[in-house]
């Protein structure tokens, strides 16, 4: 018999994998940091730094005001816990993941897929190449503006020198790793022999198979119920990778089979995930955060359309350039468009909407997280712009909490 789960039901499932529900530490140290990485499996890069640059956001979510130099120093410090790699698309993962990924660096040296400019100009360059390895080798880890090689590229690859594209190209193949990272976000690389841990570098390597399994397993646990296109884009794997693998793991007993109401597609249980009977939980979520990521899942989970407007042209835009939707509870409740003015020391709130699902509650819980976030980001102040239709109702509480 296949159990079958209500859409209440699975959402509360997978709000309890994702870290919410649970009250938040009130001194978030090392261990919680660690711990919720862990506990997610794997944490996307983003640059964009208009509020906050996206990995930090995450933590931030689900922990309140940590030490974002506690992140850094577990991702890029002399003793790394972190890997950079990747694996949702950049990302840092538990170092014990990345052997899993091993093979994907072994598509990008043979060209499989979308891999194949990575083969086609590793081929093209190879004496230059191994310069750039022999550099690194040589004077130890570099960025690839310090790299004295090749001319200023135009067009193509954002405009990469060569030096930038042969150092990429060589971490995406696991021949170099992230060393450290740097002033404004910049890469330093270096030999995986040399940064990683000896027990990660001469771990031994996973057939395909068998690493697309756990990746599947750390996924599932993370999401706690979830379709195969769920679990395939947790890490991004291939569709014939990901469904031998769910069929392995419903034959093996590790993941179980479910249905879910108003889902049109069956579902898979983490057997040991929690199961609360309500989810208490206040979140500005990035747009690049796992639990609303995927937009197929988030819609079907919360009835919303996420979608990124970055890119989109300004008068095209419904909700703004940078937009958090606010978890309240067990519902997305709010969308709010940020800004962090660092000059002026302000957390501006370009536009605030109200989603379906608000209710009388959510203005001022909103406005708690908002200046919650501003104390964490440093700033003094949360200004309300009145653009969008919870504005009104945002900027008297806001003044109340100033």
């Amino acid at each position: 018999m296949v159990e079958i789960l209500s859409a209440k039901d699975a959402r509360r499932i997978a709000l309890a994998a994702q870290g919410f529900g649970r009250p938040r530490p009130a001194a978030p140290g090392r261990r919680h940091i660690l711990s919720t990485i862990e506990a997610l499996g794997v944490v996307q890069i983003d640059s964009v730094n208009v509020v906050s640059r996206s990995h930090y956001l995450p933590l931030f979510s689900r922990l309140g005001c940590y030490d974002r130099a506690l992140l850094e120093d577990l991702a890029w410090g002399r003793k790394p816990a972190l890997a950079e790699y990747w694996a949702h698309e950049a990302s840092l993962t538990p170092l014990s993941t990345l052997p899993l990924l091993r093979w994907r660096m072994t598509d990008a040296a043979e060209g499989v897929g979308v891999w194949k400019g990575v083969a086609a100009f590793l081929r093209s360059h190879a004496d230059f190449i191994q310069k750039a390895l022999d550099t690194v080798a040589e004077r130890g880890p570099l960025a690839a503006s310090e790299l004295e090689l090749g001319a200023k590229g135009e067009g193509g690859w954002w405009g990469w020198s060569e030096g930038k594209r042969a150092m990429e190209c060589l971490f995406w193949t696991g021949r170099l790793t992230t060393a450290t990272r740097r002033g404004n976000f910049e890469r330093v690389y270096g030999l995986p022999e040399r940064v990683l841990p000896k027990a990660i570098h001469e771990a031994p390597t996973p057939d395909r198979a068998d690493a697309c399994r756990q990746l599947l397993t750390i996924s599932a646990r993370a999401m706690g119920v979830a379709t195969e296109r769920d679990l395939r884009d947790y890490f991004r794997l291939g569709l014939a990778d990901a469904r031998q693998g769910v069929a392995e793991l419903v034959e093996a007993g590790i993941l179980e089979k479910v249905a879910v109401k108003g889902w049109d597609q069956p579902a898979y249980l983490w057997p040991d995930a929690r199961r609360p009977r309500s989810i208490k939980a206040s979140a500005l979520l990035s747009p690049f955060d796992n639990l609303i990521w995927f937009r197929e899942r988030t819609e079907r989970m919360f009835g919303v359309r996420v979608r990124l407007e970055i890119y989109t042209p300004a008068h095209k835009r419904t909700h703004g350039y940078y937009v958090l939707p606010f978890l309240q509870d067990e519902a997305i409740t709010a969308r709010v468009d940020l800004k962090a003015d660092r000059k002026a020391g302000k957390l501006l709130v370009l536009a605030a909407h109200a989603e379906p699902e608000a209710n009388g509650e959510t203005a001022a819980r909103l406005a708690r997280e908002l200046s919650l976030m501003a104390s964490w980001l440093g700033l003094s102040a949360v200004e309300i712009r009145p653009s969008g239709d919870l504005a009104p109702s945002l900027s008297p509480i806001i003044r109340m909490l100033a």
